[in-house]
């Protein structure tokens, strides 16, 4: 390793030519974040195998395609993202400081005039965004997913894709949601990268027929579902004059709620509410940044939930209402509103941040045997953190999960794997350039921006 005063040039660390999808790679001497059920961090060393961890330890006598010297490293579990709008990535700024009606205004004003190009050139902007900060897979909710998809397949990421389903007078999809739902399922159902799924968009947008045929639709397909439930204060007290009842209570009633659900938010839950979800096995996805950002009122009440039994991940929401897809910057916004809000300094501890974006995100996107952790037998979905970086100095073994969770910049995240193939080397993408992804983002936004 070469090294220039007190920061390090990585020349010799990671060899100049990617390996083959699929060459076994060899980590020598990384300090593991594991993220087991022990949540050991150790030195040592890691070796992947068609795509999943085959051995962790001291493996001197091992050999590989590929050897990385780790040694300056952390190698910490992909982060899961489970609840964003990656194809508005070049919507980024464009409602800012308005109040929630204002921003949702502005934003179906433009989502009416997208396209597929400029969709799949959004989804590959964010894609490339979340790889560079170190999120391995993430879960959506849009439209034209296909597009999406399609960005996912090229960059290499997992993506939890859910098509958006809305009454059909209250949408501009052509066609029928659901039935648009059932029919991209049916087209990605067995691609390695990409989950389809269907996503009501949320109790303002969603008939009880509505709610009652996505349900159908995932236990026919055995998917996951996703949405957004109780947000804002505005949604609850709506649905309340409407119906007489809260959303999870009602969506309970109506016989939705069930396991492989995330809902996305949670803000405005009820005790008796957070018990129902956690009776149903539904997962929730806290977005603080983004319900910061907007004004929605409230602190989601991710304590409580947890202590009901509810799991709960982390998401970004979009770049519309967060500004950016950074895990590390969720867990870091998370847990200082936690605190703050309960006067608690312990609550939601450094550990538990990440649990929440890497081992719990496993679980909401139903894929806690194969994700979330550095364990033999598991995706090789990983991240290389650079230890000389000034957010992670000092690099201490006892430290690391509070940096992570805390302090560490995307500048940080040196390399990314998902499934052993290397899709970040030296803050580079590997499977297409920079420039072009970029170039295509900046031209939608250009007919996005218009008046």
């Amino acid at each position: 390793m070469r090294r220039t005063g007190t920061a390090y040039t990585p020349l010799g660390v990671l060899p100049e030519v990617t390996p083959k999808p699929g060459a076994s790679v060899l980590f020598r001497g990384g300090l593991l974040v594991t993220q087991d059920p022990g949540r050991r961090v150790v030195r040592g060393d890691l070796l992947v195998q068609d795509g999943r961890i085959a051995a962790i330890g001291s493996l001197a006598s091992a050999a590989a395609d590929e050897v990385v010297d780790a040694s300056n490293f952390a190698l910490v579990p992909g982060f899961i993202n489970t609840h964003t709008h990656v194809a508005m990535g070049p919507l980024r700024g464009i409602a800012d400081d308005r109040d929630l009606g204002g921003f949702l205004e502005r934003l179906f004003a433009v989502d009416a005039r997208r396209v597929d190009a400029d969709v799949e050139a959004g989804a590959a902007l964010g894609i490339a965004e979340m790889l560079l900060s170190g999120t391995t897979s993430f879960l959506d909710l849009y439209y034209m997913e296909d597009a999406v998809a399609r960005a996912v397949e090229r960059l290499g990421i997992r993506g939890f894709l859910g098509w958006a389903v809305l009454d059909p007078s209250m949408t501009t999809q052509k066609g029928v949601p659901v039935e648009n739902a059932r029919s991209f399922i049916g087209r990605w159902k067995d691609h390695a990268r990409v989950t389809p799924l269907a996503a009501p968009q949320g109790v303002y947008v969603c008939s009880e027929e509505t709610w009652r045929k996505t349900r159908e639709l995932a236990d026919a397909t055995g998917t996951l579902c996703h949405f957004h439930l109780s947000e804002t204060r505005r949604e609850v007290q709506e649905l309340q004059q409407k119906v007489g009842e809260r959303p999870a209570a009602w969506l309970d009633r109506i016989g939705f709620l069930g396991p492989r659900m995330v809902a996305a938010h949670g803000v405005w839950l009820t005790r008796r509410e957070i018990d129902t979800l956690a009776q149903r096995g539904v997962g929730v996805a806290h977005c603080a940044s983004s319900n910061l950002k907007l004004a929605t009122g409230g602190v989601a009440p991710v304590v409580e939930m947890q202590m009901a039994g509810v799991r709960v991940g982390l998401g970004t929401d979009s770049v519309a209402s967060n500004n950016s897809l950074s895990m590390l910057r969720e867990m870091h916004v998370a847990g200082l509103l936690q605190k703050n809000h309960r006067w608690d300094a312990t609550a939601l501890t450094a550990q538990a941040l990440l649990d929440m974006a890497t081992r719990e995100g496993a679980h909401l996107v139903g894929r806690s045997t194969d994700l979330g952790s550095l364990e033999v037998g598991k995706q090789a979905d990983l991240v290389l953190v650079r230890l000389d970086h000034p957010t992670v100095v000092p690099a201490r073994p006892e430290a690391i999960v509070s940096h992570l969770a805390y302090s560490a910049s995307e500048e940080a995240v040196d390399s990314v794997y998902v499934g052993g193939e290397c899709l970040v080397r030296r803050r580079a993408l590997v499977r297409e350039p920079w420039d072009p992804i970029r170039g295509a983002a900046e031209q939608a936004a250009a007919s996005l921006w218009a008046p």
